[in-house]
């Protein structure tokens, strides 16, 4: 019970926190619009905010989660997510700052004069911020259930409504400073109590656990509630003691293989029992350590992940506005430089959650909620006001994650929305949009109760590189390119994605082909890029006029001067007629 006033305390501070430095920004602050700042903002900064904005659930409590499930396979997630930052340097971010496009609906309208593109491209803006605040959001009701008691339901929307409340008041105006702020925030909150519990371990010398090659074990008594109804998977024989909800209540002794458990049962494991793991964990530290125990199927996932990852950062609808704060297409670059060594630094402290988790919280793979790893490791590990302390931050940092990319995402969605870019003829309101922007990921996360975060997170980014994905990198390198073949591209893309997540959640992950479905960026980003060429050369003679004049600019050297050093400068001006 101490141990969760000390994390409803690390939350509720660092809500005022968040609030109160914001507010305090916002009184220099004229607007919430990157593009409109006053003055252009230094690298360093503008890297802090987009670290900020850009740590989301998926990588404070996911990343841990998968990791204490997964074992060394689940790396490959935080390589992805820290990697997609050099796609962006290398061949996007300097072009797309000189074109004076800051959101993709702008440069596809610039550089293919279509406005029916521009309006294809903001749909899908919304559908993948959507996507991506559902993780978010469901993150948050884990998040609050853990520490405070809350039930799920209850935990999504009492933070909805807080990341409602900071975008429409004026917390957020000072938008740069605040996001700068919680990527500090998150950093302190996952390396002090990693660096805390590290030599914790080191001095208790369990190492020798983690070595073993058997199943992980229940070092002391543990009941273990199950919330959903889970199928486990028993590698050794482990006795146990069941309530009536199990189906089978009192002494129970299960044999090797897969059984289903109910929810609302209750699991009582004697210490130096063997923990049973949900399907799909690896089932004993053997495989845990080892990579790619699926074969075939693991491997091409594991593709599909880093594919996923790389390209989708491009494609994300809060990433690409914060770049244009540079003042120059060299100064973007180096930005992006600085994020990589930001997230690199972070991404480091999850894995020793997860590493620590697989010996001292071994019920989470009962319950498969291994994204409460984080929050509850502390406690587990240090049963008094030390540990209260810790799990207060860890509470914090996981807090801000989400609060900083939920608000982000709601004021890109809300700017999106309220522009006109949606509901043609009609001018709605900020505020009212960004209600619109909350209220759907809130009705999804209340219908998908999914606590694989960083996979869930995967499904936006797949869904980014099959669609934005060849659209830059084609419009930025390739004269050749239509708006019949953007066109076709995302929409092809895109359809793909949102097919094969649907195929997998009803098959509900069994079976190969459903596996990959659930990851599906291996195959349906060759086949965007693929429709988005072909189509482009069957519509050749539809290259928009001016498009030599257009490449330059996007291309020369920032000193040459083809373009306004400003951050409010105009877009690259359109050519010809906009295409209906």
């Amino acid at each position: 019970m101490l141990s969760n006033l000390w994390s409803l305390g690390g939350v509720v501070l660092i809500v005022v926190a968040t609030l109160g430095i914001g507010l305090w920004g916002s009184r220099s602050a004229r607007t919430t619009d990157f593009s409109a700042a006053r003055k252009p903002v230094r690298e360093e900064r503008n890297a802090a905010a987009i670290s900020g904005e850009y740590l989301s659930a998926a990588s404070f409590l996911g990343v841990a989660g998968l990791v204490l499930k997964d074992g060394v396979d689940a790396l490959w997630y935080p390589i992805g997510f820290a990697a997609g930052y050099l796609a962006l340097m290398l061949f996007v971010v300097a072009p797309m700052r000189r074109s004076g496009a800051y959101t993709m609906p702008d440069f596809v309208e610039a550089r293919l004069n279509s406005l029916n593109l521009r309006s294809l491209s903001t749909v899908i803006v919304v559908v993948i911020g959507w996507l991506y605040l559902v993780p978010q959001l469901q993150a948050a009701g884990m998040t609050l259930a853990a520490i405070v008691g809350f039930e799920y339901h209850a935990g999504v929307l009492v933070v909805a409504l807080i990341v409602h409340v900071s975008v429409v008041s004026d917390a957020l105006r000072a938008v740069t400073l605040v996001q700068a702020f919680q990527y500090w925030v998150k950093l302190f909150a996952i390396t002090l109590p990693a660096f805390a519990l590290l030599m914790v371990f080191l001095v208790g010398g369990q190492q020798q656990a983690l070595d073993e090659p058997r199943t992980p074990f229940f070092q002391q008594d543990t009941a273990v509630r199950v919330e959903t109804d889970v199928v486990l998977q028993v590698s050794e024989p482990v006795w146990l003691t069941a309530t009536e909800d199990a189906g089978q209540p009192g002494a129970m002794y299960l044999q090797p293989g897969e059984h289903p458990v109910r929810a609302g049962s209750e699991l009582r494991f004697p210490a130096g029992a063997a923990v049973p793991v949900v399907t799909g964990a690896a089932p004993d530290n053997a495989n845990w350590v080892r990579p790619q125990q699926d074969g075939l199927t693991g491997l091409l996932e594991t593709y599909s992940v880093l594919i996923a990852t790389f390209l989708g950062t491009m494609g994300l609808p809060h990433v690409l506005a914060r770049f244009y704060a540079n003042p120059s297409g060299a100064g973007a670059r180096r930005t992006a430089l600085y994020v990589l060594g930001l997230l690199g630094a972070f991404y480091l402290f999850p894995t020793i959650f997860g590493l620590l988790s697989r010996l001292y919280v071994p019920q989470l793979l009962v319950t498969g909620r291994t994204d409460a790893a984080v929050l509850l490791l502390p406690h587990a590990m240090l049963g008094n006001w030390v540990g209260g302390a810790l799990a207060a931050i860890t509470a914090a940092g996981a807090f801000a994650a989400f609060l900083s990319t939920s608000s982000g995402l709601v004021m890109s969605l809300a700017g999106v929305l309220s522009a006109r870019d949606v509901l043609w003829g009609r001018t709605m309101r900020f505020r009212s949009a960004a209600v619109l922007s909350c209220a759907v990921p809130v009705v999804l996360a209340l219908a998908v109760d999914d606590h694989d975060l960083a996979r869930s997170v995967g499904l936006a980014f797949a869904m980014a590189a099959s669609t934005f994905c060849p659209v830059l990198v084609l419009g930025i390198w390739w004269r050749g390119l239509t708006a019949a073949g953007a066109a076709c591209g995302m929409v092809t893309g895109g359809s793909l994605v949102l097919i094969s997540a649907s195929a997998s959640h009803l098959a509900g992950h069994t079976g190969w082909w459903a596996q990959l479905a659930s990851q599906p960026a291996l195959f349906t980003v060759p086949l965007a890029f693929a429709v988005t060429y072909l189509v482009s050369l069957a519509t050749r003679a539809r290259v928009p006029g001016g498009v030599a004049r257009l490449m330059l600019r996007l291309h020369a050297p920032d000193r040459l001067g083809l373009v306004d050093s400003k951050p409010n400068s105009e877009p690259v001006p359109k050519h010809g007629r906009h295409e209906r």
